[in-house]
């Protein structure tokens, strides 16, 4: 089972949902699945490079609405 966090960043801007997400990435084992949830429309591009700088698997985006969903799977 992995293990799995969501966290709702919805209302924050620019560069409160990545240094948010990163904190809590830390409570996660590696393999552990992150759910992130944003309405900063920067979010967009800025969860893809925290990805790659940091070396966690960016599994899916998408958008509901408004609100961009991010599943990030810790290295």
């Amino acid at each position: 089972m992995t293990d799995t966090l969501e966290y709702d960043a919805t209302g924050l801007v620019c560069p409160l949902p990545v240094l948010r997400a990163n904190r809590k990435l830390r409570e996660l084992p590696a393999g552990g699945l992150l759910t992130v949830r944003a309405t900063d429309p920067a979010a967009e591009q800025d969860f893809p490079s925290f990805c790659k700088q940091t070396g966690h698997e960016l599994v899916s985006a998408t958008r509901e609405g408004d609100v961009l969903i991010f599943v990030i799977r810790k290295r």
